[in-house]
């Protein structure tokens, strides 16, 4: 239930900030595995997804 709460969680904040949920996982997924540092944790949010 905690995994669900947190997958749909994730899901309404991309949509409220008008993004779609599976490409924002998949960006965030490509940047993590291209070692994204973790000092920008903040360019990963959903809100500047896309900026």
């Amino acid at each position: 239930a905690a995994t669900w709460a947190r997958v749909a969680s994730l899901i309404g904040t991309c949509r409220l900030n008008a993004v779609n949920p599976e490409a924002y996982v998949a960006a965030t997924l490509r940047k993590i595995l291209d070692q994204h540092m973790q000092t920008d944790i903040d360019t990963l949010m959903p809100w500047n997804f896309g900026k």
